[in-house]
């Protein structure tokens, strides 16, 4: 008994030019070396590293990749067909579309008659011309040729016949795909799957016609690829619709970057298409790096991650309403369409006003606690953060103070240090647009008095350093603790000045990260509030590690 292959689809990774597309992205050409590799680590077939030639970052890029070759994907440079009325042969741009020394090279040309007409301004047997000259160009000097068909969509509905001559002239030269592209980004998923499924049957008619054969003799198949963009939000749907039509490329980008609203996101692409639809695309191994992939992309880009991504982001698969916790707690396919695992990704238990008991006992085994329904403390914890939560407090952004709450409450809530008091002085130097901050701090540390005062550019930076400076002789660790991000909101603006304030306090070591958040009508005792929770929780996650260790020894 045999069994059928499974069915295989081609990722092409274009986050390296058309990603950069996306206003206010920007990437050096370190950045473009880095998120190659990764992309190479995570399996994709196909990465377009540029446009050789357009610009000296690009010229550059495919330089390094000729000294130092990925390890499995294939870089491929981007570039149009020539200019009209002139020969492929004698185009300057297409020579440096050589030296880039790729072996597949992506060209794209005009679908559109509009295009041809108005942008263009040529004729269209020039443009045909213009495809015909410039893919038999390349091939000519041993080059694999993918052809994107620009406009592809709009072209095809405004004119079916010359949109398919366009592909005919591209396929008769030797490009081996076909790229429909939804320039646009205005089209939906069921026209794309008419159309696509048109496409396939005419070219297959028209491969027959021509017998075209491949070195062995084999007859030609067009190889029929999708490109879409987010415009009407159905990038991924769309491409979806083009594989179950018959396309066996896909081309997006990851977290879905690119021109105005963005191309289709190959973070929710791949597990679609491989878990969902059962089509290859990257090894397993691969798949469990997805997350990963998209955050690393994220921070090298320096573009904060989507937190309520599908697949990838932190709330995918993260449960606040008490009633969801209790059921996954149980069975997680009652409200998971996909175990996390598989992306990368992890469940997270969200503690908030609307939390039941099953999310404190769940959140609590997150910290190593065990609790049950029995022990009294749970409820307490559960009450104490339902009053909290109505005073303004949010936990579920501020789980380093929620497990600080609960240590409270079970009576293991360590002191490190004691506050006695706090003052804070600003000066604002108009002529020079700047303030000064002074901060005193009176601390305890078992049973010891220690007064300090540290200057910072702002009232919260005295503080937090004025902190540091006297408990960093006790706990030498604080001095790697580092503020990453503060965050401040006002709860009641109605109240004017006199409004309640939320903040939080994002802190890390060098290799963690928690955040903390405190309320008050007084933004200074907020911001105390949330910068001493970031450093008593660093000293605990300090201490639970040397535990940790002794007792592995």
């Amino acid at each position: 008994m045999t069994t059928n292959p499974t069915p295989q689809i081609w990722l092409y990774d274009t986050t390296l030019r058309d990603g950069t597309q996306r206003e206010g992205l920007s990437v050096s050409i370190e950045d473009k070396l880095r998120i190659a590799k990764r992309l190479d680590q995570l399996g994709i077939p196909f990465i377009e590293g540029g446009w050789p030639g357009a610009n000296p970052k690009d010229v550059q890029f495919f330089w390094q990749q000729q000294e130092d070759p990925l390890k499995q994907a294939e870089i491929v440079a981007f570039c149009s067909t020539r200019r009209p009325n002139t020969n492929a042969a004698d185009e300057p741009m297409l020579q440096d579309i050589l030296a880039a020394g790729t072996r597949w090279v992506t060209i794209f040309g005009k679908s559109w008659d509009l295009h041809v007409t108005t942008g263009l301004k040529t004729t269209l047997e020039e443009n045909l011309a213009m495809i015909r000259d410039t893919v038999e160009f390349f091939r000519a000097q041993g080059r694999r040729v993918i052809y994107d068909a620009e406009h592809w969509f709009d072209g095809y509905k405004h004119n079916q016949d010359y949109a398919l001559q366009t592909l005919e002239a591209a396929f008769k030269a030797g490009a081996e795909w076909l790229v429909l592209c939804d320039t646009n980004g205005g089209t939906l998923p069921h026209e794309v799957s008419q159309i696509v499924e048109a496409v396939n049957s005419h070219l297959s008619v028209v491969s027959c016609q021509e017998q075209m054969t491949t070195d062995n003799g084999q007859l030609t198949t067009p190889q029929i690829g999708i490109h879409t963009h987010n415009d009407s939000d159905m990038a991924v749907a769309n491409a979806l619709a083009a594989v179950m039509a018959g396309a066996r490329m896909v081309q997006g980008t990851i977290n879905g970057y690119g021109e105005r609203c963005g191309n289709a996101n190959l973070c929710s692409l791949i597990p679609n298409l491989q878990l969902k639809l059962g089509y290859s695309c990257i090894g397993e191994h691969q798949l469990n790096q997805l997350t990963e992939a998209s955050r690393f992309v994220s921070e090298v880009v320096n573009l904060a991650p989507d937190e309520h991504a599908p697949f990838v982001g932190r709330s995918a698969f993260a449960h606040k309403g008490g009633i969801h916790v209790s059921a996954v707690e149980r069975n997680p396919l009652t409200y998971e369409h996909i175990q996390p695992e598989q992306v990368g990704n992890r469940r997270r238990i969200v503690i908030s006003e609307q939390a039941g008991l099953s999310n404190v006992l769940a959140k609590a085994r997150t910290f190593g606690i065990e609790l049950d329904k029995q022990t009294p403390q749970a409820r307490q914890i559960l009450q104490r953060l339902k009053d909290l939560e109505n005073e303004g407090y949010q936990f579920e952004a501020a789980e380093a103070s929620f497990a600080l709450l609960m240590y409270e409450a079970l009576g293991g809530r360590q002191q490190f240090f004691e506050i006695r008091g706090f003052q804070v002085h600003c000066d604002l130097i108009e002529e020079k647009e700047a303030s000064n901050a002074l901060a005193t701090v009176k601390v305890a540390v078992s049973g010891k008095n220690i007064l300090e005062a540290a200057e910072g550019n702002g009232p919260v930076a005295a503080l937090d350093a004025a902190l540091r400076k006297a408990l960093v002789n006790f706990y030498p660790q604080i001095a790697t603790f580092e503020l990453t991000d503060y965050k401040v909101r006002i709860l009641d603006g109605h109240t004017g000045t006199a409004a309640k304030t939320r903040v939080l306090a994002e802190s890390g070591n060098g290799y963690q990260r928690w955040t903390t958040v405190g309320v008050s009508t007084n933004i200074l005792a907020a911001s105390y509030q949330a910068v001493v929770e970031g450093l008593e929780y660093g000293l605990l996650l300090h201490s639970q590690a040397e535990a940790a260790l002794k007792a592995s020894s």
